[in-house]
């Protein structure tokens, strides 16, 4: 019993040892931060595109309808 139970505590050290370094954790959230850049960059490229189109059909459409006079 006492060599399952330093085996388990071995193996369980062992596998908190070999965890990431701290090159490999800066460099996953870098990697992290630049997807999240991009993808606002993203979504800000489309609120700009639909901002445009938004003010463009409400011009012609002020453009396009006949003044009544009312």
């Amino acid at each position: 019993m006492k060599k399952v139970f330093a085996l388990c505590l071995l193996a369980s050290g062992l596998f908190v040892a070999c965890g990431p370094s701290a090159e490999e954790k800066a460099k996953a959230e870098a990697e992290a931060q630049r997807i999240a850049d991009s993808m606002m960059q993203a979504m800000e490229a489309e609120n700009a595109a639909a901002a445009a189109a938004a003010a463009a059909d409400t011009t012609a459409a002020a453009t396009e309808a006949p003044a009544t006079g009312k």
